[in-house]
């Protein structure tokens, strides 16, 4: 029997639909933050271990590459609160449709960022 699937699909050159783009970041955003499990947990063990492991926990926190790194995990918290409350949505049958499920989309995309942003200010 003959079909018409293909056999080997070039994911790089598949244009996905934005509803499709934001749950691969849903996706990426959830092994990102569990990833980081490890490394906040032992940072948490350094910083109550004594108050030198504190100075050297802070010190670590302080450096720029590790400021950018926990800015990009404050995105991935956001951008995966507002998708799984998108995905909830659309698991209970709303915002299925085509028009709906781009807004939405739209919304998580640009809702993550300005959240961020709103963090931020509130936070420093």
């Amino acid at each position: 029997m003959q079909t018409s699937r293909p056999v080997f699909l070039d994911l790089w050159r598949i244009k996905l639909p934005l509803p499709g783009l934001v749950s691969i970041l849903h996706r990426l955003s959830g092994v990102l933050m569990i990833l980081s499990i490890p490394v906040a947990a032992i940072l948490f063990h350094q910083a109550l271990s004594s108050p030198e492991g504190f100075a050297a926990t802070a010190a670590f926190l302080d450096f720029w590459l590790i400021q950018l790194a926990i800015l990009a995990l404050t995105w991935s918290l956001l951008h995966h609160l507002l998708a799984g409350i998108r995905h909830l949505g659309l698991d209970i049958g709303v915002g299925l449709d085509r028009p709906v499920a781009r807004k939405t989309a739209w919304v998580v995309l640009i809702g993550a960022p300005v959240l961020l942003v709103i963090v931020l200010a509130l936070g420093g």
